[in-house]
């Protein structure tokens, strides 16, 4: 998958955790920061259209993962990170105005994290599903966010002035495309090119930019809220299980040994916290949930779900009242809905329900979602809208998606379509670069008839995707439609031109800038 060969080709624009040894832990006024003299070669406007170009691509891949669940959970753990490294002025306000700031999914069972140009953050699945908390997870987020704030990878790309901005997306294009060919020899014959070699030596993390990384990742980790013993505890997960099995699931570990000295300063950072941090009962159980989903979603060969959903028939293991008898549940279940076997994904919903209803309205809210994934499957749309109705998913991402999945069912209730899109537009109107809602507005759009406002809505999606002339297409088969149906001057008519303008005008000037290889 393009996952594992981008972190093997890009060592550390992909790399996790940085796993490379760290030197004594010193303050952090101590130290310059390493980034500052990027912004004198690489504006940050000019890492964001970097960033945006690579993303343009990796959301056309089908490895790239819009799981809301998954993806609620992993923005519940990255935004206090962000507010901390805003807090303690490692994320400058440049850098919180125009990078992106955003981690994203990846559907790849080997372990592994990336940071990439203009503030995107990948995690692949096998990640979520080794960490056994959320503060071993958000070690390794604030440790790909520091490298972004340091303008580790501004640095790394500026050091060749002979190689233009539009040249280094391209190559790392290239390799993305390579890779999702599943073809080792096509991707290696990328890798081992003059140009790709190039790229590499750009965007390999020096020695002292993973100190630094070290360093400030700990102090953000720490700043957050997080107990600061999950990177500790993270690397002797990682230490333990690559020694039980590597097979080729922890790439980075090949790149960038983890070794004792690195545990031993993450551990000797410990003194130097703002106390001991004792994370709540109900974080566990709820990243337990999210384990549990990561390691169903993240493999579709036919004998892991197989072997997963087993996780579902009783067993003395599986009756312990454990968080990790839940991921077992939560595992099983999501296997079995996968190989459409409703009798035991009932099965595994029900004890993984019995196991989640003491630990609180988060942990029963992710089971819950997953029920109403289940019914809806199976086409069961009244017993869904039952769940639904209950409450319990209101105001979150995925009971938003879900209720848009039965409104667009034919029969829908009318109240509840009507309701459904209002709850959308709300929603994008706050969250305007969520393609997977927009999409979802399209649909309801499309089930109530509103056909203008569903062009629209499928333009903003592409927009939301980085996809410019995709959204150009539809805004202009709306602007026919409105024309064709004298609606120009309708709310919806004058929308779609205004934003056929506005993106219009986008386009021009990304072409014009590539024409001209500008930096900023």
């Amino acid at each position: 998958m393009w996952g594992a060969v981008l972190a093997s080709v890009l060592v550390a624009v992909p790399v996790s955790l940085g796993l490379a040894p760290t030197a004594q832990a010193q303050s952090q006024s101590s130290l310059p920061s390493l980034g500052d003299s990027a912004a004198e070669d690489l504006t940050v406007g000019a890492e964001r259209r970097l960033g945006d170009r690579i993303m343009r691509e990796i959301r056309r891949d089908p490895d790239w993962l819009d799981d809301a669940l998954l993806q609620d959970y992993l923005n519940s753990l990255w935004q206090p990170l962000l507010a901390a490294a805003q807090s303690r002025g490692d994320l400058s306000d440049d850098q919180r105005t125009h990078f992106a700031l955003q981690a994203f999914l990846v559907r790849d069972r080997s372990i592994n994290a990336f940071a990439l140009p203009g503030g995107y953050v990948g995690v692949h699945l096998g990640l979520i599903a080794l960490t056994a908390s959320r503060d071993e997870l958000a070690a390794v987020l604030a440790h790909e966010l520091s490298h972004i704030t340091q303008r580790h990878i501004a640095r790394n790309i500026a050091s060749s002035r002979r190689q233009s901005m539009l040249g280094v997306a391209s190559m790392i294009v290239g390799i993305l495309a390579a890779s999702r060919s599943q073809n080792a020899d096509a991707a290696n014959a990328v890798i081992v090119g003059g140009q790709a070699a190039a790229v590499q030596g750009q965007l390999n993390f020096s020695r002292d930019m993973e100190r630094e990384a070290d360093r400030v990742g700990f102090g953000v980790l720490d700043g957050a809220g997080y107990a600061p013993e999950g990177m500790a505890g993270m690397f002797d997960r990682l230490q333990f299980a690559s020694r039980l099995n590597d097979s080729g699931q922890f790439p980075y570990l090949r790149s960038h040994p983890l070794t004792s000295e690195r545990i031993a300063e993450a551990r000797g950072r410990l003194g130097t916290t703002s106390g001991r941090k004792t994370t709540p009962s109900v974080a566990q159980w709820l990243h337990a949930t999210m384990q549990g989903r990561a390691r169903a979603m993240m493999d579709s060969r036919t004998e892991t779900l197989t072997r997963l959903a087993g996780g579902g028939v009783p067993t003395a293991a599986a009756a312990a009242q454990t968080p990790e008898a839940l991921a077992t549940a939560c595992a099983a279940a999501v296997a079995a809905m996968r190989l459409k076997d409703w009798r035991v994904a009932d099965a595994a919903l029900a004890r993984a329900r019995t196991l989640a209803t003491p630990q609180g309205e988060s942990v029963v809210r992710a089971v819950q979602v997953m029920q109403v994934e289940s019914l809806l499957e199976r086409g069961q749309a009244a017993e869904a809208a039952r769940v639904l109705s209950s409450g319990v998913l209101d105001g979150s991402r995925a009971g938003l998606l879900l209720g848009a999945r039965l409104a667009s069912l034919p029969g829908s209730e009318t109240a509840l379509v009507s309701r459904t899109r209002e709850d959308l537009q709300t929603w994008v109107a706050l969250h305007a670069d969520d393609a997977g809602a927009w999409l979802a507005l399209a649909q309801v759009n499309e089930r109530q008839g509103a056909s203008l406002a569903a062009l629209r809505a499928h333009a903003e999606a592409r927009f939301a995707q980085g996809d410019l002339s995709g959204a150009v297409d539809r805004l202009r088969a709306g602007q026919r439609l409105a024309r064709s149906k004298g609606a120009v001057e309708s709310m919806d008519g004058v929308i779609i031109e205004s934003r056929l303008k506005a993106i219009e005008q986008q386009r021009r000037t990304e072409m014009e800038q590539e024409r001209n290889g500008q930096r900023d």
